[in-house]
């Protein structure tokens, strides 16, 4: 007897095939007959993005297993292979459950008030995000990426925090990525956070007229090996981000590098929103998140509660990660900021040479021009004050009218004064 994974919105159920060589079409009708989904509605697909397809036309792209005549065993389909199904509609999920409720006085323990809670949880795949569309400005993209290919070379982990703006529409705009003081690992992204640096990022954005947006991280060519969009590490990380933030529209970027098909690497951006759930389970406390830490084997696919929650129609304690995530469009744009200044705690600390040299650089533009850029604004920043300069400084930006002589000289002087 040869047994199947079948992954999809409902989790992970297992089919049991006598016959090894099968075709697709025979494949199919098994799982209809055993777990109730239509031939009609079924997709199939070796590709676990098929989970995130939201219309017929992006499912139409995962193409692999639609042929009924080919054996699933010259796809090297066997014993203990994951096959990704999405299907519309409604099912019926045949499982072996627990009876809801033991009344007192018969077999079986009582139900507390927390199996009662746990009862309500029911967490389900959200279908439309709060953010309609989410568009980073290239320059901005383009200086997160390259140092992470060029520097890291995706060995480990790298983050940082989305600024710009978000529309009435739900569009969210990114014009500039702050990176905090950070340490990565492989599989581990640690944010070394410091509130008196985010005081001044902040009041730099609120200037800009910007605000906090979302969370952008890298995956290691170590992750990508790995069968998941998401793992439960970075789901805990963007569901406690996405909840300490506020907004409904809050999105959460993955950067990661992919095979393309002639062998070589390209660099990819994915966009999401934890779903509503995720982050209402979050911030109520049912992550169990010392799942792993005492050197127990965890399935990073899956997050691990501290209680039961219901997932299609199952008490289950883990649940598929794909599940919390909230697939949102991508486009970039030409923001009102250059990135051409040196980015704040990476690998090389930002010294006011770099302003000394920067200002050189770019002495044939306006003075207003020269200075709108983030990461510069946030060198200037540690040395003026919060309450008046940074305001003038960032109202100029903004507006880009020209920059007062008594700015211009100090700024030049502050230069100078590192030669």
């Amino acid at each position: 007897m040869v047994m199947i994974r079948i992954r999809s919105r409902d989790g992970i159920e297992r089919l049991s095939i006598g016959n090894p060589n099968i075709t697709i079409g025979e494949l199919k009708t098994l799982i209809e007959s055993q777990l109730h989904v239509p031939v009609s509605q079924q997709t199939l697909s070796l590709n676990q993005n098929l989970l995130l397809a939201k219309t017929p036309a992006d499912r139409a792209q995962f193409s692999d297993l639609s042929d009924p005549k080919t054996l699933i065993s010259s796809l090297n389909i066997g014993h203990g292979s994951i096959v990704y199904l999405h299907y519309d509609g409604e099912r019926e999920i045949v499982t072996a459950r627990r009876p809801s409720f033991t009344p007192a006085g018969s077999f079986g323990r009582k139900m507390t008030m927390d199996d009662l809670i746990a009862k309500q949880m029911r967490v389900t795949r959200q279908e439309s995000p709060h953010c309609e569309l989410v568009s980073f400005d290239r320059d901005a993209a383009n200086a997160f990426q390259h140092y992470v290919n060029d520097t890291l070379a995706f060995g480990v982990k790298r983050g940082g925090f989305m600024y710009g703006t978000v529309a009435d529409t739900g569009k969210v705009e990114v014009d500039f990525i702050y990176e905090p003081a950070q340490v990565g690992t492989e599989e581990r992204l640690m944010l070394m956070r410091d509130s008196d640096e985010e005081k001044l990022v902040d009041a730099i954005a609120m200037g800009l007229g910007m605000r906090r947006v979302g969370f952008i991280f890298t995956q290691t060519i170590e992750q990508n090996k790995e069968e998941y969009t998401m793992s439960n590490l970075e789901v805990a990380q963007a569901a406690e981000l996405h909840a300490e933030s506020g907004l409904k529209e809050w999105v959460t970027a993955v950067v990661k590098l992919n095979v393309n098909e002639d062998g070589g690497a390209d660099v990819h951006f994915e966009a999401f929103q934890m779903s509503d759930m995720c982050v209402r389970l979050f911030k109520e406390g049912w992550f169990d998140l010392e799942a792993g830490k005492e050197g127990e084997k965890v399935d990073p696919k899956m997050s691990r509660m501290k209680k039961d929650v219901v997932v299609g129609g199952k008490d289950v304690k883990e649940v598929d990660n794909d599940f919390f995530l909230v697939v949102v469009k991508i486009s970039d744009h030409q923001g009102p900021l250059s990135s051409t200044f040196p980015i704040e705690n990476r690998s090389t600390p930002v010294t006011m040479r770099a302003l000394k040299t920067h200002l050189e650089r770019s002495r044939s533009l306006p003075f207003v021009k020269r200075i709108s850029d983030f990461h510069l604004l946030l060198a200037l920043a540690r040395f003026l004050d919060i309450n008046a300069d940074i305001p003038a400084l960032t109202e100029c930006v903004r507006t880009q009218t020209p920059v007062t002589e008594g700015y211009q000289l100090l700024i030049e002087s502050m230069a100078n004064a590192a030669a």
